[in-house]
C-alpha cells in the first residue's frame, strides 16, 4: 500500500500506547483515523489530542471480544469516513503465572481479546475491504513472545503465537485481492500493558478480579515495559512496513538471537528425527 492520503484506518486499542501512535503515524500521512478502543473516555480523549495535531479522528466504543461490538463498530467507521483501507487489530490484554495458578477467567479473557479479536476484525474488515475494490492493508498485534516462549508467561504467548500463525496464512489468502496483511512483533514498548486489568470487562471479573499488588515478578515485568521504547517509533515503523508490505514486523533487532536459538533448536529436532532409527524402518 503506498498511497496513504484520503484513506481510513481503524485501530482496536487505539486510545493508548502502540495503537494511539499507529493513529498518528497513519494519520500525518493524511489518513481518516477510527480510536476504536473499550474505554469511551480515553478514546474521545485521544480523538481530541489527534485533532490538535491536525488529525482527523473518530472515537468509537469497540470491545473486540464480542463479534458484536466489532461489527457496529465497523458500521460507525463506514458512517463517519465512508471507507476502511487498514485495519489494525491490536487491542491487548496481559496475563501470566506459574502452571495451576491462572484462573479459568483470565484464560478466558486473554483469549477472547488477543485472539478472539484478531479473528473478529479481519473476518468483519476483509469483506468490507474486498467490497470498495481498493485494496487495504490488515496490521495483527502479536510481540516477541509470539517467537519466543518466557516460562509463567504461556496464556499471553499462546495468544500472540496464534496471531503469528493465522497472520502468515492470511497474508497468502488475501494477497490476490491486494490486501496486505503484517503481524507486529514488538519487544518491550512503553505501553500499559502492564496494567490491562484497568479495563477488564465484568463478565471476565472486571478490574476487582485482578490482584492490586504487585508481587516481584510483577514488578520487573512492568519495569521492563516502562522502560521501553517509545510508542511513536513503533508507529513509524508500522507505517514503514505497510507500505513495503512486510509480512513481518520486529522493532527489537536485538531480540534476533533468541529468535534464533529458538529455530535451531527445531533444526536439531528434525535431524534427531532424520536419524531415527524408528524413523527409518517405519519408512522401509
Amino acid at each position: 500500500m503506498k498511497d496513504f492520503r484520503g484513506k481510513t484506518a481503524f485501530i482496536t486499542g487505539g486510545a493508548s500506547g502502540i495503537g494511539l501512535s499507529m493513529a498518528r503515524a497513519f494519520g500525518r500521512l493524511g489518513m481518516n483515523v477510527v480510536i476504536a478502543d473499550v474505554d469511551q473516555d480515553a478514546a474521545k480523549a485521544a480523538a481530541e489530542r489527534l485533532a490538535s495535531e491536525q488529525i482527523k479522528a473518530a472515537p468509537i466504543v469497540c470491545d473486540v471480544s464480542e463479534r458484536s461490538s466489532v461489527r457496529a463498530a465497523a458500521l460507525d467507521a463506514i458512517a463517519a469516513f465512508g471507507k476502511v483501507h487498514v485495519v489494525c487489530n491490536n487491542a491487548g490484554v496481559a496475563v501470566g503465572g506459574a502452571i495451576g495458578t491462572v484462573k479459568e477467567r483470565d484464560w478466558d479473557w486473554i483469549i477472547d481479546v488477543n485472539l478472539k479479536g484478531v479473528i473478529y476484525g479481519v473476518e468483519t474488515f476483509v469483506p468490507l475491504i474486498r467490497g470498495h475494490g481498493e485494496g487495504g492493508h490488515i496490521v495483527n498485534t502479536a510481540s516477541m513472545a509470539g517467537m519466543v516462549s518466557p516460562p509463567g508467561m504461556e496464556p499471553y504467548t499462546a495468544t500472540k503465537f496464534a496471531v503469528v500463525a493465522m497472520s502468515e496464512g492470511w497474508s497468502a489468502q488475501l494477497a490476490p485481492f491486494s490486501i496486505g496483511v503484517s503481524v507486529l512483533c514488538p519487544g518491550f514498548v512503553r505501553t500499559r500493558i502492564h496494567e490491562s486489568g484497568r479495563n477488564r470487562q465484568a463478565k471476565y471479573g472486571g478490574d476487582g478480579d485482578v490482584d492490586p499488588g504487585l508481587n516481584e515478578e510483577r514488578a520487573a515485568g512492568a519495569q521492563l515495559v516502562l522502560s521501553g521504547i517509545d510508542p511513536d517509533i513503533v508507529g513509524m515503523r508500522v507505517v514503514e512496513a505497510v507500505r513495503d508490505n512486510e509480512l513481518y514486523i520486529f522493532t527489537h533487532p536485538q531480540f534476533k538471537d533468541a529468535a534464533e536459538a529458538r529455530f535451531a533448536s527445531i533444526r536439531a529436532a528434525f535431524d534427531r528425527a532424520a536419524a531415527s532409527p524408528a524413523l527409518t524402518s517405519a519408512k522401509s
